[in-house]
């Protein structure tokens, strides 16, 4: 196929501006201006819209195995697709959990019958997220762990996680922290605010984060280790952060669509749909995430996509899991919120969505446009507008609390390995 008068965005050069691209068997063959058709080919005038390279969600839930009701790998995929992604990590808080070669191979497989996305899976650090074994790390990367989380928990164990952090890094892997201190945070519904206590709900305090940052912040200053902070939320994790990495440390961070466009405000009565984990935070929270964007304390824009059925998102906020769709409102989000509100130029969002993610995972044929690798692409208009559908979505939890928003920048088609689909 050959694409044509796209304005590409190429983040892992810092190259933006117009251009052409042709692909043969999957592979890009050229990048240039004005290439001439060839009769075999199929053309896609991309007038007015951006080309990047496809997203990349290191931070996922697909639920499969063990809860398909909530989302199953194939309509996981399919939403992500939808929302532009080219490669999604999908985390290990499965049932059974993936901490095993059984059900990390049982899921790669699954994948592969859906579509050719990159699928690059998050094992477990701890056997059954408990805190109390590590996993057999060398075996999992031999078949085809991407990186270790026990994220919808933290690991609690310091003395576990320091040695899983020196061994993982070993092996060229990376840990990604769920970084809560259980203790602060257990039963709480929503932040610990004024919003809590007008609706009498307990509340979860912005240091059940911010201290085990500041926990796992020593351990990987103990070993020199290289480390990510998952959906980072607030102001006081944001600053520690910042603090770490003038100092030198060798650590990542990420934070989600729903943590710089919502706060605790914007949940005015008991609807589950806004309860996650971390919970919505303050304004203040809010612009610290967006100032951590902008000066690259936070390196990711990762989803954290974590689907539910509707019966549960609509029970009782008390007892309804944490968690919203993600894939498939995320460009539009990050355009509306930080592209379009001057937060953030378009090349510095579209590296937090596709470079930077692959790169700290050293995911080759991911987050570039180059000749000679695999065509993974994202075509997306940044200015049409369109408004937030929840029950059209392609993932099975049907229910956000951004529906009815109206978004500004939209995906088109997302491009695996030189396969188009057709996101409209």
């Amino acid at each position: 196929m050959l694409l044509k008068n796209g304005k590409i965005i190429n983040p892992a050069r810092n190259i933006e501006g117009m251009s052409d691209i042709r692909i043969e068997n999957g592979v890009i063959k050229e990048i240039s201006q004005n290439i001439t058709p060839e009769k075999v080919e199929q053309v896609y005038d991309l007038t007015g819209k951006i080309v990047t390279p496809g997203f990349v969600d290191m931070h996922c839930h697909l639920r499969e195995p063990g809860y398909e009701a909530k989302e199953t790998i194939k309509t996981g995929i399919e939403s992500a697709i939808q929302g532009g992604y080219s490669a999604i990590c999908p985390m290990a808080n499965t049932k059974p959990f993936n901490d095993n070669a059984q059900t990390l191979m049982y899921m790669i497989a699954k994948a592969k019958e859906t579509a050719e996305i990159g699928f690059y899976p998050i094992c477990a650090v701890t056997k059954g997220l408990e805190s109390e074994k590590l996993v057999n790390v060398s075996q999992l990367i031999e078949l085809g762990a991407a990186a270790f989380s026990d994220d919808g928990k933290p690991v609690e164990n310091m003395r576990l996680l320091r040695e899983a952090l020196k061994y993982i890094n070993s092996l060229g892997k990376i840990i990604i922290s769920h970084s809560e201190d259980s203790s602060l945070a257990y039963g709480g519904v929503i932040n610990e605010g004024r919003v809590s206590e007008k609706l009498g709900l307990k509340g979860i305090p912005n240091i059940t984060e911010s201290l085990a940052v500041a926990r796992e912040l020593e351990i990987v200053r103990s070993v020199n280790g290289r480390y990510h902070f998952a959906h980072i939320s607030t102001k006081r994790s944001v600053e520690l952060i910042r603090q770490a990495k003038k100092e030198g440390l060798l650590i990542t961070a990420e934070t989600a669509p729903h943590y710089f466009s919502l706060t605790e405000d914007d949940i005015k009565d008991y609807e589950a749909k806004y309860k996650v984990n971390p919970p919505l935070r303050t304004k203040s929270d809010l612009k610290a995430i967006i100032e951590g964007l902008q000066d690259g304390t936070i390196d990711v824009i990762a989803t954290d996509h974590a689907p539910h059925t509707i019966e549960e998102k609509t029970s009782p906020i008390q007892i309804a899991p944490m968690g919203i769709a993600g894939f498939e409102t995320a460009l539009g989000l990050t355009m509306t919120y930080l592209v379009h509100n001057h937060k953030l130029n378009l090349i510095e969002a579209v590296k937090k969505l596709t470079s930077v993610p692959a790169s700290i995972l050293g995911l080759e044929n991911q987050g570039k446009i180059e000749c000679g690798i695999e065509a993974n692409l994202t075509i997306f208009d940044l200015n049409e507008e369109w408004v937030v559908d929840s029950s059209k979505f392609k993932s099975k939890c049907r229910i956000s609390p951004f529906d009815g928003l109206k978004l500004k920048g939209k995906v088109k088609n997302t491009i695996i390995k030189g396969k188009i689909y057709n996101a409209d």
